[in-house]
This record gives structure tokens, C-alpha cells and sequence, in this order.
């Protein structure tokens, strides 16, 4: 029974839990439901709100910057416990929020400095060092929390805020936090021991593990500064224009049920995209899965901004979720084929960094279009544009530095891989 419990996917099972109530699910779609009772009891501006979301996610982003060096001295464990703690307790602070800026700033700076623990950084460097040749199976599969997040956690805050108001609704947001991460990560989250390298195969090596320096990713690979770029525009269009998708579909006359139920599929799209991209990925070549699943978000913004009534708004969300389902999974795998496992933490703690702060300016964004404009249209042409930038940037990626065992460059597979 104990070496049942201490199979290496329940490393994946625990950080899929932990992610469904990350970051992610908790401060940028959570908010989005959120967002409209707060802003109409607090008599503030949608914009001014969503720049509180802002401010959280660039001290996130700033707290990747720096995670992967405490990840790496003393591991994930002793990182994780006590930071989710802390992430539960912030979230559950946002009861205290007022119109007052010094007490809304003060509140999403709480978050965002301790928000780092629930972003896919942590979770990506444990399971990334548990498997090579399933990497991108298992990244995806545990990542697949987010989607699990988006479909579950709005429709939580909505029935926590029917029934017990807002406020009651984010004290209810810290338990959840609680019950979903903090009990998995206590019992199953941890780094591969030495025993554990000798029993598996499939499992990154010890010692000087392959790839190159953080210093030579950031200093001369071009491809890390593309992929930023890539991943900086993802986030600020996708997760931009969905965070505003309940707020848009009720300024149409949804009901606010069918608008949450139309962003939890989209939660159910991103937990497919996620465990699909991940599959792919260790099949066809990472650049090319990448474009074709940022194709649906162009029908789907397209989808919302024709106005069309009937299935079409949840169509068009659905699709904006498929792509998300994508991102981060994709980003993590990127990192591990193109730089390496050397300073894995490191450089996809950077790189996620960049793309937390993308997190808050997409709803930033979002919210002061709408402010300025009374209108989402604008988003949504920028969302088109950014997509095809997104996709011209990926083409002339070329082939990994780091293929697994099995795998050609290009992504191909050479021999099944056991």
C-alpha cells in the first residue's frame, strides 16, 4: 500500500488538485465573477478593480522571478506547505476590501505577493523532474487543474455569492483553497529522491542534469525572448478577454447563470486542451501543436464580438478556454526542450513571471477599454491581431536542443518509449 501512495502520478494528481484552485482560477476567473457585484456594492469603476488585479499579478510575477532559486535549495515540499497556508489566508482577506485605494491595493498586494505558490511554477518544476519521455503527458494532465479551476471555482464563487453575499463568498474562496490544495500537496507533492531515480527510468537524471545556465537563456537564446513575447500576448488577449466574459454576456442580458455555466465549459475546454496539448506534444513537433490551438481563440473572439445570440457567445468561449488550455502546459514544455532541466526552475519561473504579469494587464486592459469605450469591441480586435503575432512567432522556433530519449528534433518519435 505505501508504494501504491508513492507512485509518481500522484505527484501529478496533487499538483492537478493544487492547480485547480491556483492562481489562475482564483485571481483572474473567480474575480471575473466577482468583479460586477464588488464594483456595483463598492460604487467603483470596473477598470479600477480590475487594476487591483493588476498590481497582484505583477508582484506574482515577480515572486516567479525569484521561486525557482528557493525551489531549488530546499525543495518543493518545504516551499509549498507553509505558501499555501499564506495564498488561503490572502484570498480570504479580499472580505476586507472597501473602495478605499489603500485598502484594495493593500488587499491584492497580500495576494499577489504570495500568489507565486499557487501558479503552475512550482507544481511544473516537481512533476518536470518525475518523467522525460511522458513529460508532456503529465504536464498537461497536471496542468489540467487550471481548466478544472475555470469550470469549478466560478460557478463556487457564484453560489457562495447568491447565497452568503460577496464577502462571505471569499472567506468560502480560502477554505476551498485549503481543501483542494493544501491537503494533496501535505500528502503527495515532492522532488524524486534518489531511491526513486534508481527504481524509474523514465525520470529526470541526477547530478548535472542537461541544458543550459538561466545567465546564457537570458543573455544570448533568442528564442527565450521570443517565447516571452509569445506567451506575454497569449495570456493579455485569452485570459484578458475571458476574465470580462460574465460582465459581457450579462451587459447582453444573459443571465448571470448561463454566463458562469458558459465560462465553466470553457474551464472543461481548457481542462481538454490541456491534457490533449500535452499528448501531442510528446507525438508531433511542440511549435506546430502550439498554432493550431491558438487558431480557435480568433473564431471564438470573432464568435463573441458578432453578437449573435443562441449558442454562439458560449461557442466562442468554449474556444477562448481550448486555447488556454494550451498555454501554460505548452510553456512549461517549451522550456524543458529548447533550454534544458540545468536551471529549469530558474528560467521557467522568468519566463511564468512575465507571463503572471500578462495575467493582470489583460483584465487591466479589458476593464479600462470598457471604461473609456462602454464597449468590449476594441479587446477584441486586438485579441485577433496579437493571435496572428502569436502564431508568426512560433514558426521560425526550429528544432529542440533537448528531444527526449525516442524523439527526433522535430518532435517525431523515433522507437515507442515504455
Amino acid at each position: 500500500m505505501m508504494n501504491f501512495f508513492r507512485n509518481r502520478w500522484w505527484v501529478v494528481v496533487a499538483s492537478m488538485s493544487g492547480l485547480l484552485v491556483g492562481s489562475g482560477a482564483v485571481n483572474v476567473f473567480a474575480l471575473g465573477v466577482f468583479l460586477k457585484p464588488v464594483t456595483q456594492d463598492l460604487h467603483v469603476g470596473r477598470g479600477y478593480f480590475a487594476s487591483g488585479i493588476l498590481l497582484s499579478s505583477i508582484l506574482t510575477a515577480l515572486g516567479c522571478f525569484f521561486i525557482g532559486y528557493f525551489l531549488d535549495r530546499f525543495g518543493t515540499r518545504r516551499v509549498m506547505i507553509p505558501g499555501v497556508l499564506l495564498y488561503a489566508a490572502a484570498t480570504a482577506g479580499y472580505s476586507m476590501l472597501t473602495a478605499s485605494p489603500f485598502v484594495l491595493y493593500a488587499l491584492f498586494l497580500a495576494t499577489g505577493l504570495v500568489g507565486v505558490i499557487g501558479s503552475p511554477v512550482p507544481y511544473g518544476c516537481a512533476v518536470a523532474k518525475w518523467f522525460d519521455a511522458r513529460r508532456g503527458l503529465a504536464l498537461g494532465i497536471s496542468q489540467a487543474g487550471v481548466g478544472l479551476g475555470v469550470a469549478i471555482v466560478p460557478k463556487i464563487a457564484e453560489r457562495l455569492i447568491l447565497h452568503f453575499g460577496w464577502r462571505a463568498g471569499f472567506l468560502g474562496m480560502g477554505v476551498t483553497i485549503l481543501v483542494f490544495a493544501f491537503i494533496p500537496i501535505a500528502l503527495f507533492l515532492r522532488d524524486p529522491s534518489p531511491q526513486d531515480r534508481a527504481r524509474i527510468s523514465d525520470v529526470a537524471p541526477a547530478g548535472n542534469l542537461p541544458g543550459i545556465s538561466a545567465t546564457q537563456a537570458f543573455r544570448g537564446a533568442w528564442r527565450f525572448w521570443a517565447l516571452c513575447l509569445v506567451f506575454f500576448l497569449a495570456v493579455t488577449s485569452i485570459n484578458g478577454t475571458l476574465t470580462h466574459v460574465v460582465p459581457y454576456l450579462t451587459d447582453r442580458g444573459i443571465s448571470i447563470q448561463t454566463a458562469t455555466s458558459a465560462l465553466s465549459l470553457a474551464g472543461i475546454a481548457l481542462l481538454l486542451g490541456r491534457a490533449f496539448s500535452g499528448w501531442c506534444v510528446d507525438r508531433f513537433f511542440a511549435p506546430y501543436v502550439a498554432i493550431v490551438f491558438f487558431l480557435f481563440p480568433m473564431g471564438g473572439v470573432a464568435l463573441l464580438a458578432s453578437g449573435w445570440g443562441g449558442a454562439a457567445p458560449i461557442v466562442g468561449t468554449v474556444c477562448l478556454g481550448l486555447a488556454i488550455g494550451a498555454e501554460a502546459d505548452l510553456l512549461a514544455y517549451f522550456v524543458s526542450r529548447y533550454f534544458g532541466l540545468k536551471d529549469y526552475a530558474k528560467i521557467y519561473g522568468t519566463m511564468f513571471g512575465i507571463f503572471a504579469i500578462a495575467a493582470g494587464f489583460g483584465p487591466w486592459l479589458g476593464g479600462t477599454i470598457y471604461d473609456h469605450f462602454h464597449s468590449y469591441m476594441p479587446l477584441f480586435a486586438f485579441d485577433e491581431v496579437a493571435i496572428l503575432v502569436i502564431c508568426a512567432l512560433l514558426l521560425p522556433l526550429g528544432p529542440y536542443a533537448y528531444p527526449a530519449p525516442g524523439q527526433s528534433p522535430r518532435g517525431a518519435r523515433l522507437r515507442a518509449t515504455a
